[in-house]
């Protein structure tokens, strides 16, 4: 929220692109589903959101790069920024395509828009750099969530010297929270931080996930059940469906969410506790070793089994 209201502060423009299946937070003009068209108004996908905020926000599918082209093309002097989860984690895990990133990049320089990585999901995960840094693409402002905070409440936000210094108190662009700077979380913080710093840390983490994810398509294959399944550094996800790689929204929404719900299910009743969503991402930890991965992939092998 803060971010997108500083991008339109130093542009002076109101309209702002994201995309279908990314999660920003639940500010007003970020509840806007796509309309019939792409570039159609959109529709408040929320009780209590005005319609009027719906010609300011502009939602495309998640990798369409001709899409993106084509907002560029006839709206891009009016274009404020480009919100997009560099992987997008809020809808299961759904890597950008080659290009893609580039691309929002490219069209953000070219027509003056902010662009804007929500890396509250992949930042200090995937990456000690994040997501931006595992592809090396430089976004004009990062939003962070919990992580910075060792998972105690924080967040937080960044870019730009030219563009920050539109942010009050420096400039007009208004900003607060009651939660800024707290000693417990900035602490908490700092000391994660620290274990992330340590030399082969991501290497690590990264050979555990893959692990994991590895395991998970060995067994759903031998029983015969279709998954697809993605990892980055400590990110994962795994997807009921045959259609794989998933890229797409529409591939993400077809998946089979009913075996999911069978499946997670069946996992908690042999004490591995997955999130609870077919769209939702998971994480490994330091905290997870060998003992760990060993027994959630027994578990999986045993319920993949029952799905079969």
């Amino acid at each position: 929220m803060s971010a997108i209201r500083l991008a339109r502060g130093f542009t002076g423009r109101d309209k702002i692109v994201k995309f279908e299946g990314c999660y920003h937070g639940h500010s007003d003009s970020l509840l806007i589903k796509a309309g019939s068209g792409a570039l159609t108004l959109g529709v408040p996908s929320s009780p209590g959101v005005p319609a009027g905020l719906a010609e300011h926000t502009i939602t495309l599918a998640y990798n369409d790069i001709e899409g993106i082209d084509k907002a560029f093309a006839e709206l891009g002097e009016q274009i404020a920024c480009v919100i997009v989860e560099p992987i997008a984690g809020n809808m299961n895990m759904v890597p950008p395509v080659d290009g893609f990133l580039e691309a929002l990049r490219s069209l953000c320089s070219d027509s003056g828009a902010v662009l804007i990585l929500d890396e509250v999901m992949t930042g200090f995960r995937v990456a000690l750099g994040g997501a931006q840094a595992l592809y090396g693409i430089s976004p004009d402002l990062t939003t962070i969530g919990k992580v910075v905070g060792g998972g105690l409440p924080a967040a937080g936000f960044g870019g730009r010297a030219d563009i920050m210094a539109s942010l009050a108190p420096d400039g007009p662009v208004y900003q607060a929270g009651t939660l800024s700077g707290n000693p417990l979380a900035m602490a908490a913080g700092l000391a994660t931080l620290e274990q992330l710093e340590a030399p082969g840390f991501f290497d690590a983490l990264s050979a555990r996930t893959e692990q994991l994810v590895a395991g998970l398509a060995s067994a759903a294959a031998a029983a015969g059940v279709p998954l697809s399944v993605e990892s980055a550094g400590g990110m994962f996800g795994f997807i009921f469906t045959a259609d794989g790689p998933v890229r797409s929204f529409d591939q993400v929404a077809a998946a089979d969410v009913d075996r999911f719900r069978k499946f997670f299910h069946g996992m908690l009743e042999r004490g591995v506790y997955l999130a609870p969503s077919a769209f939702e991402a998971g994480f490994v930890s330091a905290a997870h070793g060998d003992e760990e991965i060993e027994k959630t992939l027994d578990a999986a092998t045993s319920v993949f089994n029952s799905l079969s």
